[in-house]
């Protein structure tokens, strides 16, 4: 193992340093194509029953209508609709989605994912509110949307430089334009300019991960306890995403977002591909 960097100890106190390595661990490991193919046993194969294009149209499809009904859910929690902390109702409902997409074959996807996705929409805003978020702020809000576009890096990448800030950094333009937009006007407009670059920025990036779930039920005999196995992995790889992403931002708040950036950049820097790989539960 990599010894951590040394830290300075007069700005970060050893318990929120150990948090910002939990987040590293979180947010710099493998996406979620590698853990459902760890899951399952096998390198997922494309559905040779699905033409390239047909399966683009369904996962994109399916991407943007998800990324739609997130966005109104995260938005309506502005308006004195407090997402409650269900967190075990959340994966059993997830699970349950799973389930029916499973049973019923990879064409229901438009169906299942929207849900499936608000339901982890919800479980991300608990996070949020843990690690001191107000979710009634439309920045903080819409953090919770951008999530969805975290998904880890591939495991061949170099470990030393950061996809989570570089993530950050492409989102941050829109991310906040979209802010100030709900701000003003307290209702959302899909059609909105700032509205359509941040649901296709979050989609584009969504719709890579809606493809390896794609992918993985089109495994031969899946069934309905596989779509279910692997919506389960589906809203912890989000989760884990989010309570990395919600302790940087808390940790940015505490001790400004130069210092944290560079202390990120040093763990990740000194940990190994496996290290990454393997966060806290």
């Amino acid at each position: 193992m990599t010894p951590t960097p040394e830290f300075d100890t007069t700005r970060m106190t050893p318990a929120d340093h150990a948090a910002l390595m939990d987040a590293v661990r979180r947010l710099e490991r493998v996406g979620l194509a590698m853990r459902v193919s760890n899951m399952l046993g096998r390198k997922l194969n494309a559905a040779k029953s699905f033409a390239p294009e047909q399966m683009t149209k369904i996962v994109d499809g399916a991407a943007m209508a998800a990324m739609r009904v997130a966005l109104r859910t995260a938005i309506a929690s502005l308006a004195g609709k407090p997402l409650q902390n269900r967190n075990r109702a959340h994966k059993f409902m997830v699970a349950a989605s799973g389930a029916a997409g499973g049973a019923l074959g990879l064409l229901s996807l438009p169906v299942e994912l929207p849900v499936t996705t608000t339901l982890m929409l919800r479980a991300i805003a608990d996070i949020a509110r843990a690690e001191g978020e107000d979710i009634s702020d439309p920045e903080a809000a819409l953090a919770c949307l951008e999530v969805f576009a975290l998904d880890g890096r591939e495991a061949s990448a170099n470990v030393s430089e950061s996809g989570y800030f570089a993530i950050r950094g492409l989102l941050a333009r829109t991310v906040s334009e979209a802010a100030r937009y709900v701000a003003a006007r307290g209702i959302v407009d899909e059609t909105a300019p700032a509205l359509v670059r941040l649901l296709s920025t979050i989609g584009s990036r969504f719709g890579g991960v809606v493809g390896q779930k794609f992918l993985a039920q089109a495994t031969p005999a899946l069934g309905a306890v596989g779509g279910a196995a692997i919506n389960v992995a589906f809203i912890d790889h989000f989760q884990s995403l989010a309570k990395g992403h919600f302790t940087v931002r808390r940790l940015e708040r505490k001790y400004g977002g130069v210092y944290v950036r560079d202390e990120y950049q040093r763990i990740a820097g000194a940990r190994t591909p496996d290290e990454i790989a393997s966060p806290a539960a």
